[in-house]
């Protein structure tokens, strides 16, 4: 059983890391993939792997514009859409707050939080009538960060946060036609989620921390010692997205490999 045949998904920031395996995964799960992205050299390696049978389309998650022309192109080529896969994020570079220059704060809060969490709302306002015509669904991408500290510095965290709060609003007000739901991860293999403009760290991604000391890192506090890939969270996304998810709405799906579980007072084992 394909749990997305001949089903319409959207990905946003689908060019690379998390997205991009979501995106392989839903396609390898029967879908229609379409998938959103800012980066033009991303757009220009996404349609050399997938070909013309893959929707892709450059834009910015923040634009009104780019989205409603994702929206026309959606529907000139499929006529429907069944699923949004909200995968688009920034990275703080988890600086602490008395590190920030004071100068930058208003800047960064704005850069981070316009794509972390503006991008979901106007997505969700863009979309919701595709969706609820299809009785769909939307998953956005949280973190365990907006669980616990220390996931990230203080401005990614709170937007984490803001997300979680907006599925369940979301859940809320789009019930019973559109199912709304997350998915918070931790740790991903090779993480291209990449450092904010605002601080100069727009060419830093999580990838770039030494393999081994964050391999070290993460399995000192978590109880699965498997790293996980992109791909390995595809499952997750692709059955909230599904019309077999028939009972879950407003809800966030902590995929941290055990990392929350228990409160850190030694290793595991």
């Amino acid at each position: 059983m394909q749990l997305l045949k001949d089903d319409v998904v959207l990905v946003t920031g689908g060019g690379s890391g998390l997205g991009l395996g979501v995106a392989r995964y839903c396609r390898a799960e029967g879908a229609e993939v379409v998938i959103f992205e800012i980066s033009a050299e991303k757009v220009r390696q996404l349609r050399e792997e997938f070909g013309p049978e893959v929707l892709v389309i450059q834009g910015d998650v923040t634009k009104l514009a780019d989205l409603r022309a994702c929206r026309a192109a959606i529907l000139e080529r499929h006529g429907r859409l069944n699923a949004l896969i909200g995968a688009q994020g920034i990275f703080d570079g988890n600086i602490p707050l008395l590190q920030m220059p004071e100068d930058r704060l208003d800047t960064l809060f704005d850069e981070i939080f316009h794509v972390n969490v503006k991008g979901y709302m106007l997505c969700a306002r863009v979309f919701f009538d595709l969706l609820q015509a299809t009785e769909g669904a939307m998953v956005l991408t949280t973190s365990t960060a907006a669980y616990a500290a220390d996931g990230g510095g203080l401005v990614y965290t709170a937007s984490k946060g803001a997300i979680r709060s907006l599925v369940n609003q979301l859940a809320f007000e789009f019930a019973p036609h559109v199912r709304v739901n997350g998915v918070a991860p931790a740790g991903i293999a090779n993480s291209q989620l990449s450092g904010p403009r605002s601080l100069g760290l727009e060419g830093q991604k999580q990838s770039d921390i030494p393999k081994d000391a964050f391999l070290s890192m993460f399995r000192s506090l978590s109880l699965l010692q498997e790293l996980p890939t992109a791909e390995d969270h595809g499952p997750i996304y692709a059955f909230l997205a599904s019309r077999h998810n028939k009972i879950m709405t407003g809800q966030t799906v902590v995929a941290d490999q055990g990392l929350l579980n228990r409160a850190v007072l030694k290793t595991a084992g």
